[in-house]
């Protein structure tokens, strides 16, 4: 290939813009990962408790509910990410009814707490 003729495209400032807000902060990726971590190792003690023939159902239950509670927390970031990071500029980017669409889809995977 001869590279006096090639062509290299190069994408607009607003293009890189646009791709580097549609991504994960470094902070709360951050987060959400030590999070994710801990929550591991909450499921990994619940399963330890299952070993355990005279684990009382009851107790298995609470710390399921705690589970569900620490995941919340993970959606609750995860989210707060995306409002803050993609919804605020949507209209300076000038996709808002695309993230409000997709804001509305994401809504439905939230867990509730």
């Amino acid at each position: 290939m001869d590279i006096s003729s090639a062509t290299i495209d190069i994408a607009p400032d607003s293009v890189i813009a646009h791709e580097a807000c549609l991504r994960i902060d470094d902070t709360t990726r951050q987060q959400v990962s030590l999070r994710l971590k801990t929550i591991k190792g909450h499921l990994e003690g619940v399963l330890r408790m299952l070993d355990d023939e005279n684990t009382y159902c009851v107790d298995v239950l609470k710390q399921v509910k705690a589970v569900n509670g620490a995941l919340g927390k993970v959606s609750e970031l995860v989210l707060r990410s995306h409002i803050r990071d993609h919804v605020v500029t949507a209209a300076q980017r000038g996709d808002a009814d695309e993230i409000v669409d997709e804001l509305m889809d994401a809504l439905k995977y939230r867990t509730q707490q």
